[in-house]
């Protein structure tokens, strides 16, 4: 079976500098933030950071492909880099610390290191295929994670993001019965939402609309902890649009009922 600790320990050496870079522009009074097309923020820090990264990876893995949310696809090949250089650009803009850099390689159609970094929290996330899933300021100084044992909903703790999107999808009944069936729902929103699961913090989490690269560096996270990521018709992995992340043992009721 391949290893992916290079690429790993490459993942490590880019979010050190885009840490950096967002940390030095978050509350920045000159800071310019523009919408997109699709109405959602962008600011300097997120274009100059995906910019950091796409160096980075041309010069180390110029044979890679790489998916990033600012500046599209590029190159070709069966490993790709799927990054979102700032995961919660509304909470970057109005200076809330709940925002974070997401590093994913996708080989083939398994994504196989993930790697989330939240430097205005102090927190870092990471996994690669087979290694299990680690939090900690670097390689040499983390802790392993785990996933909860918990095992009834009348028992779990849910995040989620937002009510809208599951509005607009048509599944806020379902949504909110859910919600009512849990032991605790709290909004972490977000990268956050998944990170809590893969740490055991939080039992569940689902979105209804996701991209790639939203999800991406998730995955292996959560998995690799042990929990189960799908989107919401039970396909594994970041490729359905939306999510639902478990610590396993509550998955399929939660599909069940989200469906």
């Amino acid at each position: 079976m391949p290893t992916y600790d290079d690429d790993l320990r490459l993942a490590h050496v880019i979010a050190d500098q885009v840490d950096s870079h967002t940390m030095s522009r978050f509350k920045a009074l000159d800071l310019t933030v523009e919408s997109k097309p699709d109405n959602t923020p962008v600011s300097d820090a997120d274009r100059t950071a995906e910019e950091i990264i796409r160096s980075h990876l041309s010069r180390a893995r110029g044979r890679d492909a790489i998916v990033g949310e600012e500046f599209g696809e590029s190159g070709h090949g069966a490993r790709r880099w799927i990054i979102d250089p700032i995961d919660g650009t509304k909470n970057f803009v109005r200076g809330v610390p709940v925002w974070a850099t997401l590093i994913a390689l996708a080989d083939g159609d398994e994504v196989v290191v993930g790697l989330v970094s939240a430097p205005a929290l102090g927190r870092r996330w990471w996994a690669a295929k087979g290694t299990g899933a680690w939090s900690g300021r670097s390689l040499a100084a983390a802790n392993r994670l785990h996933v909860s044992k918990v095992a009834k909903v009348e028992d779990a703790s849910l995040s989620y993001s937002s009510l809208s999107g599951w509005e607009e999808r048509g599944q806020l009944d379902a949504f909110l019965d859910l919600t009512r069936e849990t032991w605790r729902t709290r909004a972490y929103g977000d990268f956050w939402s998944y990170m809590l699961v893969a740490e055991g913090a939080v039992d569940a989490a689902a979105e209804p609309e996701l991209e790639l690269y939203d999800m991406a560096a998730l995955v292996p996270i959560v998995t690799e902890a042990g929990g189960t990521f799908t989107s919401l018709d039970g396909s594994p992995g970041p490729w359905g649009g939306n999510a639902v992340a478990t610590n396993g043992l509550l998955h399929d009721e939660i599909l069940g009922r989200l469906s």
